[in-house]
């Protein structure tokens, strides 16, 4: 974990959503897809490079993988959950994107 690629790959508006989405517990990608209104080939790229940065993990549970902070990048980094509990909060489209996985999650089962 580089902290040059941490910053790096949060460097994108997607990839600040999906951590966003994330703060939260876990995620199925079709969730996250959902919410982003992107293609899961997209999602799956911009998950790889936060995986790849450290900041996330995942686990595989039938045929669902899902998605979830990895604790000790922001244990070794505390400053990152700052932005993250603080900042995040501040910006419209992560309030937003927050209101629609609720009402997504209300109506679909995909990956129960």
């Amino acid at each position: 974990m580089d902290i040059v690629h941490i910053l790096k790959a949060l460097a994108d508006e997607n990839r600040i959503r999906m951590i966003n989405l994330l703060r939260n517990g876990e995620l199925c990608v079709c969730e996250i897809e959902a919410v982003l209104g992107t293609k899961q080939s997209n999602v799956s790229r911009h998950l790889n490079k936060l995986k790849v940065a450290g900041l996330i993990t995942s686990e595989k549970k039938s045929q669902w993988v899902y998605y979830r902070l990895n604790e000790p990048t922001f244990q070794k980094f505390p400053f990152l959950l700052n932005i993250i509990n603080e900042e995040l909060e501040k910006i419209d489209i992560c309030k937003e994107d927050l209101k629609l996985l609720e009402k997504f999650r209300e109506s679909c089962r995909c990956c129960d």
